[in-house]
């Protein structure tokens, strides 16, 4: 006989992640009890995975456990935020508790890591969707906005762009990544929030978001909200092999321009805070790229090295303008 939702809950949820002593009252009851730090902001973000939409049927199941918390903690990276609680929602077709163990193994290694506490959530019968709600503490006047990027600010990117994509390209056969599939389909399946050179940046930068839905897309909400244009440098964009050999052949630069899936952080940085935010990319050992600057008008626009104007490739995911 299949386990029942209540035990369900008890066995696999009630103690996944870490355990905080800011959660009077965790998973189990009607309601979460938690205590804010005094002085501090909550960040809250909420993302859902659905089956067929942002994974394959049929997906590792421990691999989508790290990726529904992943993709939540990216989002509170890229407010500057400290991670401490999330919650669940999960739908399943059926019972299969070989699945549910994977999926939690998965989910509870990386939020043991940043140590993150499941506070509570819900688990139903449908078709299969993750809903990973996430919270997070914040300084007042320190959080990361979208809509503070002023003339001359400069754009750094973190990490490489593309690889998530291109492991899509591949996944769907029109791409042969040859030997370098493995490591594309790992960025695409177990992204790394960006949550320590975010700490790192957060009294540097003053803008921020996570690369989602492809660079041009993101960084056009910073240049929307903020009132201002950009121009990026095509040649600054940060290329693992495997893309860059897909550019040699192709052309193709909506893979890492327009494709997303990569959750890297895109930061907006004063010019005179340069030379110290490289430093803690050399010293935390993470890829800063410097792409470009923010612009006074409106609009995204990209240069060759010589300066001159490149056509762009239409930007971004969205889910309902999306075939």
């Amino acid at each position: 006989m299949p386990a029942s939702e209540f035990q369900l809950i008890e066995r696999y949820f009630s103690r996944l992640g870490a355990e905080r002593a800011d959660v009077p009252l965790g998973a189990g009851d009607d309601c979460a009890l938690l205590q804010v730090p005094e002085g501090k902001l909550l960040a809250v973000s909420i993302d859902t995975l659905v089956e067929g939409t942002h994974f394959l049927p049929g997906a590792d199941a421990e691999s989508l456990g790290h990726k529904a918390l992943a993709v939540n903690l990216s989002d509170l990276a890229a407010m500057g935020a400290e991670p401490a609680w999330v919650t669940l929602a999960l739908t399943l077709p059926r019972v299969d508790e070989a699945w549910i163990e994977a999926f939690c193994r998965g989910f509870a290694a990386l939020a043991s890591r940043y140590q993150v506490q499941l506070v509570g959530g819900d688990t139903t019968r449908g078709p299969l969707s993750i809903s990973v709600q996430a919270h997070g503490f914040v300084e007042p006047g320190q959080a990361l906005r979208r809509d503070v990027a002023k003339p001359g600010d400069l754009i750094y990117v973190t990490g490489t762009l593309g690889d998530a994509g291109l492991a899509l390209l591949a996944a769907s056969g029109r791409y042969d990544a040859g030997d370098q599939r493995v490591v594309l389909q790992r960025r695409l399946d177990r992204p790394e929030p960006r949550i320590e050179v975010a700490q790192a940046l957060r009294d540097l930068a003053t803008g921020a978001i996570d690369i989602s839905d492809g660079l041009l897309s993101d960084l056009g909400h910073i240049c929307d909200k903020s009132d201002v244009g950009a121009t990026i440098r095509q040649a600054a964009i940060p290329l693992s092999e495997p893309v860059a050999a897909y550019l040699q052949t192709t052309g193709d630069w909506s893979i890492p321009l327009a494709a997303g899936d990569d959750y890297e952080l895109c930061l907006i940085i004063p010019v005179t805070r340069q030379a110290r935010v490289e430093a803690v990319g050399q010293r935390l050992e993470v890829p800063l790229s410097l792409i470009g600057r923010i612009e006074a008008g409106s609009g995204i626009s990209c240069t060759d090295e010589a300066g001159n104007p490149i056509a762009l490739v239409q930007g971004g995911y969205d889910h309902f303008s999306a075939p």
